[in-house]
């Protein structure tokens, strides 16, 4: 398998909202016991962050007040978001005075990439050396204290951040493809590795998939014909290879494509996300229909409750272009489950369909036989008829009745629009 080797650091600031409250108001994150949490929730409100002195007494950082040893004294405060991005931005300028806007990669409100790799002989530095000096200048400007994972990709410089950088005392952790059997391989559970979720986790320990090494020696077929394309990526992921390269990212695709969000009217949890996320697709399928096109690759995006924060995004090129709902769900779902965090508040679900093109003759799906396939295709037929002359909502499925959905309401939203 082909490997890129670069200079990548992930850079991480610790107790990141915690810490700035903290720092508000003159005081140590690791020597204060501070919550960040809504105080009108009760002992019921989920804490968004806690100091690193509390995380010392062995508190996990994203739990419910109630957990918290009562014992253990803490100071509550509310999140201000607003200033959390700002202290986010000031971060962020730190970085671009190191390097340039396209070999930075943000990827949340307190983590960050950095391609460093043609850098280095500018700086005449190591890329430990290199991290160090940020890291150095993160806490001087800002009084923020940071972590580092340095790799050859995005996901051993990640994953190292995350396993190894809190041991040392410089807070940098550096891996190489040698230590992937040492290092990556025996991490378990499996969703202790950045990208697999807990509910990935499951569907891999059914295959009696239990740590990174079984995942690394797995069959490759299997998985793919498993996961999809996304089992290719779980395979070379457990290997170690991410060729992704951050100054791609800053490239906007010029290739057509559609795509289709909502912000939700309440919270969201696991497996009730799927009727919105089929809906979704419907919409999309029917405009793929009208101009006679299919996809090639297929976007999602998730976004966690603010009071919460985060979320994950992820597309995925399949080899067979399609225009079938059920096509399309399928790998939404297996991306759904190899990144979402088990119980988290969604309020936003993004779906781009991209790399778009005519389409040719009778597709076919890993599921149908042509027969089948056809059946499929004529009855979206007549639905599209029947919904184009007497209105959007004139054919529904029943699940479209179920107090979770969303597409009555939408559907009647955009009718008023075109009138």
């Amino acid at each position: 398998m082909e490997r890129i080797n670069r200079n990548i650091l992930c850079i991480d600031l610790k107790s990141f909202f915690a810490s700035v409250e903290c720092i508000e108001r003159g005081l140590d994150p690791f020597k204060v016991p501070l919550v960040v949490a809504n105080p009108k929730q009760g002992k019921g409100a989920i804490t968004l962050a806690i100091t690193p002195y509390l995380k010392a007494q062995n508190i996990n950082s994203r739990t419910r007040l109630y957990t918290i040893p009562s014992n253990i004294k803490y100071m509550i405060v509310p999140p201000r978001l607003s200033l959390y991005a700002k202290k986010s931005k000031e971060v962020i300028n730190i970085y671009l005075d190191f390097v340039s806007n396209e070999d930075l990669h943000v990827y949340s409100i307190d983590e960050c990439f950095l391609d460093v790799t043609d850098y280095l002989h500018y700086y005449q530095k190591t890329d430990e050396e290199l991290a160090e000096l940020i890291l150095k200048t993160i806490e001087e400007k800002t009084g923020l204290t940071a972590t580092c994972g340095i790799g050859p990709n995005m996901l051993l410089a990640k994953i190292a951040m995350d396993k190894e950088a809190k041991k040392y005392k410089n807070g940098i952790a550096k891996w190489t493809y040698d230590d992937i059997p040492t290092k990556l391989w025996p991490i378990s559970p499996l969703s202790e590795i950045w990208g697999i979720g807990k509910r990935m986790e499951k569907r891999l320990n059914l295959l009696n998939i239990k740590s990174v090494k079984d995942l690394a020696l797995y069959d490759k077929n299997i998985l793919k014909n498993k996961f999809g394309i996304l089992g290719e990526e779980l395979f070379e992921h457990a290997n170690g290879i991410d060729n992704a390269i951050i100054k791609e990212f800053s490239h906007t695709p010029k290739e057509k494509s559609i795509s289709h969000s909502q912000v939700l009217f309440k919270d969201y949890y696991d497996d009730d996300i799927f009727l919105i996320i089929k809906e979704m697709i419907s919409v999309l399928t029917k405009r793929l229909r009208k101009d006679n096109l299919e996809c090639n690759v297929i976007y999602l995006k998730i976004r966690y409750s603010k009071l919460t924060d985060g979320g994950f995004a992820h597309s995925i090129k399949i080899p067979t272009a399609t225009s079938l709902e059920e096509d399309i769900f399928l790998v939404c779902k297996n991306i759904f489950d190899k990144y979402y965090e088990e119980h988290m508040p969604i309020r936003k679900v993004g779906i781009a369909l991209g790399h778009l093109e005519k389409k040719i003759g009778t597709q076919l799906n890993l599921f149908n036989d042509i027969l089948e396939t056809e059946k499929t295709n004529q009855l979206n037929d007549a639905i599209d008829s029947v919904t184009n002359k007497y209105g959007k909502n004139s054919i529904l499925k029943a699940t479209s009745l179920l107090a979770n959905s969303t597409i009555k309401e939408r559907n009647t939203k955009t009718e008023d629009k075109d009138e």
